[in-house]
């Protein structure tokens, strides 16, 4: 453990706020590129779909700082944009913006979100309080100004506005600014999908559409008072859903090559970091953890976990890496493609992933959330939106070339194979019990049988490119999830005995009979010469003294070597092998 230099500029975990990273001596990985490229191209609506996590929020941050009166310059100073003289001098503070994020309208039931969407619109017309007063408006707009603010009485803030008025909110502010600036209006709104996504899971679908629809039709649809929106999302929703009749519209998706590096960290900016902070020595990990997502033709690296394993690292430079994606999501669309994965074309597809291959897959990118889950082929789509699978090269039109980004992802996957792993276990009472009975009476062949079988309706976790220790942990966690559904049994996994550390050591619920099991990956296919191995190291370690010492009198030694679908089992008692072929 090592004391961190407070001389650095701190990591800004959490923090989506641009003027705050920028006033606070935060580290800022500079994404002002992404101004000059707007402006460029103006649509009069786009809209960004990126994956959660990679910096969607603070970017609408930087652009509100940057188009809006009431930001300093100073703020871009030294940033990219401030090289372009004449676009800062056209642009920069010169436009009111208005600026929502939907992230936090997650509401139980209809009617509790439509009050947080009152409240949240409500409270960003709040930020314009001169409004009421503006010599500018006439006193009808004056009134139309006080209907968003105006609170329901109860004494808790509540922003209580009719349909007619919360369908026109935002474009009635839209047209209030643009009268007291003399000036357009820019309009951001981030995450606008996940009221939808809530509103899917928790029954009233329907309502928030309509809501939505009209929300959107009337601000973003020939609105004279707006000089441009910018949306983000994670999905890109049909436009029949929430879009209709919305014909300036542009999306930009992962697959969109404009704007592919202003989301997401590109490697060089990932070697700036580790090089500002004194980790270098961590690229190659952070890299294959991290890196491995392609918007467009760029491949980028995850900014929410490249920043904090950084800020792990330089408290504690030997921590291992984390999975900071399951920690922030329920990660439902890998748990459904797994459950979903019944065929054996899918269930080949999958290992083939988790094994580092690329599959080719036919992805739709406008999707309804009703359509999500309806059929496996649109669950590849939404794998593939939510940045749980990436482009691995260019697309043939709508066939994608599809890979698992990198080993948190993958460990993603590989921990959902294993709860469905154990959920079976516990279904299959039978056939457990009677593997179970195999390895207690030294019946090698039938276990074998049985455990290949189990094998082969399994989705297999292995790596191409993983070391063999790795690949050795899914057999040995399949045979523990067995072994473990006889809950009189003692098990343990790795518990040092004799000379060494043994993989599974059992003492059986008769108080006498021991197992001991040794698993080897057989890499090369040699099955039975990897379990000579196995049964050669339990002998040369002593392992049965552990079990001898709790009074077991009768000990069983297991020699267990996988590969792919198939394994091999050896029973060794005392000098006698019995070999199962």
């Amino acid at each position: 453990m090592r004391h961190m230099d407070t001389r650095k500029k701190m990591l800004p975990i959490g923090v989506e706020d641009f003027k705050k990273i920028r006033i606070s001596n935060y580290y800022y990985v500079d994404k002002t590129g992404l101004i000059g490229e707007l402006l460029q191209g103006p649509a009069e609506v786009t809209l960004f779909t990126r994956p959660r996590r990679f910096g969607k929020t603070l970017n609408m941050s930087m652009l509100e700082h940057f188009f809006s009166p009431e930001t300093g310059k100073e703020l871009f100073d030294g940033l990219a944009i401030a090289k372009e003289k004449v676009l800062c001098e056209k642009y920069m503070g010169k436009y009111p913006v208005i600026s929502i994020s939907l992230k936090s309208v997650n509401g139980k039931d209809f009617a509790s979100t439509r009050d947080m969407m009152c409240y949240l619109i409500g409270n960003e017309a709040l930020r314009f309080r001169f409004l009421s007063g503006s010599s500018r408006l006439s006193n009808e707009e004056k009134d139309n100004y006080r209907q968003l603010i105006r609170v329901d009485g109860s004494g808790q803030n509540s922003f209580c506005m009719s349909e007619a008025v919360l369908a026109g909110s935002l474009k009635t502010l839209s047209q209030l600014l643009s009268k007291h600036y003399n000036s357009q209006v820019i309009l951001l709104i981030d995450e606008y999908d996940v009221p939808l996504a809530k509103a899917f899971e928790r029954g009233y679908y329907d309502e928030m559409i309509i809501l939505i629809r009209n929300l959107f039709e009337q601000v973003l649809k020939t609105n004279p008072y707006l000089k441009f929106a910018v949306l983000t999302g994670c999905m890109r929703i049909s436009k029949e859903s929430i879009f209709t009749g919305l014909n300036n519209l542009k999306v930009l998706s992962v697959s969109d090559v404009r704007f592919h590096d202003h989301f997401g960290f590109t490697d060089g900016e990932v070697r700036e970091m580790l090089n500002y902070y004194g980790l270098l020595d961590h690229y190659d990990t952070i890299k294959n953890w991290y890196d491995g997502y392609q918007f467009g033709k760029k491949e980028v690296y995850c900014p929410w976990d490249v920043i904090n394993y950084c800020d792990l690292l330089r408290a504690d430079p030997t921590a291992w890496p984390q999975n900071y994606w399951a920690n922030t999501s329920g990660n439902d669309a890998v748990r459904r493609f797994i459950r979903e994965a019944a065929t054996a074309q899918t269930k080949r597809e999958a290992e083939a992933l988790v094994a580092g291959e690329v599959i080719s897959k036919e992805i739709r990118e406008e999707l309804t959330y009703r359509d999500m889950y309806s059929s496996i082929d649109n669950i590849w789509s939404l794998l593939y939106a939510t940045g749980y699978l990436t482009m691995r090269g260019n697309p043939e039109g709508t066939v994608f070339p599809l890979a698992i980004p990198n080993l948190e992802i993958r460990s993603i996957f590989t921990t959902q194979i294993m709860d469905l792993f154990r959920e079976n276990v516990k279904k299959d009472g039978e056939a457990m019990e009677g593997l179970c009975h195999a390895f207690l009476h030294g019946d090698a062949a039938d276990a074998q049988r049985r455990f290949t079988e189990y094998l082969k309706r399994t989705i297999s976790i292995r790596d191409t490119f993983a070391r063999k220790d790795l690949k050795e942990n899914f057999y040995h966690g399949m045979l523990l999830g067995i072994l473990g559904f006889k809950t009189d049994w003692y098990i343990q996994s790795n518990r040092e005995a004799g000379d060494g550390c043994s993989d599974i050591m059992v003492e059986a619920e008769d108080n006498e009979t021991g197992i001991i099991i040794e698993v080897k990956y057989a890499g090369d296919g040699d099955l039975e010469g990897w379990c000579k191995k196995a049964l050669a190291q339990i002998g040369k370690n002593h392992y049965e003294e552990a079990l001898r010492e709790e009074g077991m009198t009768k000990i069983l030694k297991y020699g267990i070597a996988c590969y792919k679908k198939r394994c091999r089992v050896m029973l060794c008692e005392g000098s006698h092998m019995k070999i199962s072929c």
